[in-house]
């Protein structure tokens, strides 16, 4: 991979640039059918900070999993399933791989070198298994709370916690976040994203949160924008822990990131 050019004649404008962003975003993050063209710093910087598009997509669609039972007479925790189960496909469990090879790591107490390699193998030890299983209860639990309360908030707080998700990791990837490993995912976007970058993302994001969740109330605008901020803090949490452990973000920190910051979110907004 060549880096991009700083010469002003060779950037390309604004619009290209938010273009091959989008489709990095989407590309990396979603299985949708997005083809990436560029793989450069310059992509992988723009895809960081339109992240949180496809969570909102994502979240947009889980929603509409969850509503659909409720329409068709499901009960709330089987809208929770659902809603929880479409992230999942739309990633191909990847952040739930990640979340698990993590705890992997993370659990082994092993020197930084020997736990990335434990999380490079295709197998998912009793740290990881454990770890998926309370996270993706704490997930329906939180889900089916929300729903109970009205399907209002039961969407709101699919939607608020994809988007907060996907915002964790254009965080996790501002500059000063240095890679664990030379290859992979975690390289391609370590320290792409410039702190003011950052810091707008996580604004616009809150005000938005805080928008959506205007609808039911003041009461619940606060809370949806203290969920995307309580999810943030608890995502920082763990971001500091691995570079600590590991040296620095991998594909799977990514992953696990984004699945800290959804449950974190879901049961703040639960408490509605």
């Amino acid at each position: 991979m060549s880096a991009p050019s700083s010469s002003p004649s060779s950037s390309p404008p604004p619009s290209a640039s938010a273009l091959h962003g989008l489709r990095f975003a989407f590309g990396t993050l979603t299985v949708l059918p997005v083809r990436v063209s560029r793989w450069d710093r310059g992509a992988a910087r723009a895809g960081m900070l339109c992240a949180p598009l496809a969570g909102l997509v994502t979240g947009v669609a889980a929603a509409g999993a969850g509503l659909l039972l409720l329409f068709l007479g499901a009960a709330p925790l089987l809208a929770a399933v659902a809603t929880a189960a479409v992230p999942a496909a739309l990633t191909r469990g990847l952040h739930l791989d990640g979340l698990a090879d993590t705890a992997d790591g993370l659990g082994s107490g092993k020197p930084a070198e020997d736990a990335l390699r434990i999380m490079k193998q295709s197998d998912i030890g009793p740290f990881g298994v454990i770890t998926l299983l309370f996270v993706l209860l704490a997930q329906v639990a939180a889900l089916t709370q929300a729903y109970a309360g009205s399907w209002a908030r039961g969407a709101l707080a699919a939607v608020v916690s994809a988007t907060a998700a996907r915002l964790a990791l254009t965080l996790a990837a501002r500059r000063g976040v240095p890679a664990a490993r030379p290859e992979g995912l975690g390289a391609a976007v370590a320290g792409v994203v410039p702190a003011p970058g950052a810091l707008g993302a996580v604004l616009a994001v809150t005000l938005a949160a805080g928008a959506a969740g205007a609808g039911l109330g003041t009461g619940t605008a606060l809370l949806s924008a203290g969920a995307v901020l309580a999810s943030l803090a608890a995502a920082e949490l763990l971001l500091r822990h691995c570079t600590r452990r590991f040296g620095g973000v991998t594909g799977d920190v990514f992953g696990g990131l984004a699945e800290t910051a959804a449950t974190c979110a879901l049961v703040v907004l639960s408490l509605a």
